[in-house]
C-alpha cells in the first residue's frame, strides 16, 4: 500500500475512471439532444428522405443513444475521437492543431493575474482598513462584476483601433515565433485575468487577515519578530495552499470563458471551435472537445492536490 504523495496521486488516478465516463455520457447526452438533424444538414436542403436515411445509418445516427455513446467512448480510449461531419478532418488533429493557442491563452492570463492579484491581496490585507484596503477592494468587487467580452471590446477599440499597439484579432503559433504570440495574445490574456486579479486580491486578502489574527501569529509578535518576517516567512506559506487551490479552480473557469474571448478576439482555439462546430451540429468534434477540456479540468485539479500536499504533509496523509 503507498502512503503520501505517490499514494494520494494512486487514488486520484483512479477516482478518474468513474468521473470521466459520468462527465462523458452527460456531455454526449446533451450533445444528443441538442436540435436539429445533422443528417439532414449534412444531405442538403433538397436531399430526399431516401438520401437523409441512408446518412443516418452511415454515421450511426439511428442506433440508440447508449450504442453509439459506447461506440463513441470505446474508440476515444483508442485515442480515436472521430472526424468531422462537414470537413471529414480527424477531431483529434483539429483540436491539438487549435489546443495551444487556448492553453496560451489561458496560462498568460492566469500568470498575469497571479501577478497582479497576489500582490494586490498582500497589500490589501497588511493596510487593512486604510484607504488602500478600500481601493483594492472596490476594484476586486468591479474585476468580477465586468464581463470579459465586453472588457475585450473596450480594449481593442482603444489599444488595437485607436491606438495601433496592438493587433485586434488572430493568433500566431507559439511553437514558430514565441515572442509573437504572446504579442497577439496580450489583449485577450488581459481582458480574461480580471476575474482572476479580482478573485485572487480578495481571497489572499481573506486568508491572510485570518493568518495574521492568529493565536500562533500573536506568539511569534510577542517573541519580537519581526513584520516582514511574520508576514513572508509565516503568513505567505500558510495561505499558500489557499492560493494554489484559487488557482486551480481558475484555470478551469478561464477555459470556459475563452470561448468568448476567442470570439472577439477572433483566435482559433478550441473555444471557438467548439462554439462554430455546436452551431453546425458536428457532433464529433463537440463531444471530442468537450472530453479534452473535461480531462484537461481533471488534471488540473490533480496537479493541484499534488502540489497542496507537497507543501502540506497533511493533505496526503488525510486521504
Amino acid at each position: 500500500m503507498m502512503y503520501g504523495v505517490p499514494g494520494m496521486v494512486a487514488q486520484r488516478l483512479m477516482q478518474l475512471v468513474p468521473v470521466m465516463i459520468v462527465a462523458t455520457f452527460v456531455v454526449f447526452s446533451l450533445v444528443y439532444m441538442m436540435p436539429g438533424d445533422p443528417a439532414m444538414m449534412i444531405a442538403g436542403d433538397y436531399a430526399t428522405a431516401e438520401r437523409i436515411a441512408e446518412i443516418r445509418h452511415i454515421y450511426g445516427f439511428d442506433r440508440p443513444m447508449l450504442v453509439q455513446y459506447f461506440f463513441w467512448l470505446g474508440n476515444a480510449v483508442q485515442g480515436d475521437l472521430g472526424h468531422s461531419l462537414f470537413s471529414n478532418e480527424s477531431v483529434l488533429r483539429l483540436i491539438l492543431s487549435r489546443l495551444p493557442h487556448t492553453v496560451l491563452l489561458v496560462l498568460y492570463a492566469l500568470v498575469l493575474g497571479a501577478a497582479l492579484g497576489v500582490p494586490l491581496g498582500i497589500l490589501a490585507a497588511t493596510r487593512q482598513g486604510t484607504t488602500l484596503d478600500k481601493i483594492i477592494t472596490s476594484v476586486a468587487s468591479l474585476g468580477v462584476a465586468v464581463p470579459n467580452f465586453w472588457l475585450g471590446i473596450i480594449l481593442v477599440t482603444l489599444f488595437s483601433l485607436g491606438y495601433r499597439w496592438f493587433p485586434a484579432t488572430g493568433a500566431v503559433s507559439v511553437f514558430e515565433k514565441p515572442l509573437e504570440a504572446l504579442y497577439y495574445a496580450t489583449l485577450p490574456a488581459v481582458a480574461l485575468s480580471t476575474g482572476v486579479v479580482a478573485v485572487l486580491a480578495r481571497q489572499v486578502r481573506s486568508a491572510l487577515l485570518e493568518v495574521l489574527g492568529s493565536q500562533y501569529i500573536r506568539t511569534l509578535r510577542a517573541k519580537g519578530l519581526g513584520s516582514g518576517a511574520i508576514l513572508w516567512k509565516h503568513g505567505l506559506r500558510n495561505v499558500a495552499a489557499t492560493m494554489l487551490t484559487i488557482a486551480g479552480l481558475q484555470v478551469n473557469r478561464l477555459f470556459s470563458s475563452a470561448v468568448i474571448i476567442e470570439a472577439v478576439f477572433a483566435i482559433p482555439g478550441v473555444g471557438n471551435l467548439i462554439s462554430y462546430s455546436a452551431l453546425n451540429k458536428d457532433f464529433p468534434v463537440v463531444q471530442g472537445v468537450a472530453l479534452v477540456l473535461v480531462l484537461v479540468v481533471i488534471l488540473t485539479n490533480l496537479l493541484v492536490d499534488v502540489l497542496n500536499a507537497t507543501f502540506d504533509p497533511r493533505v496526503a496523509a488525510s486521504t
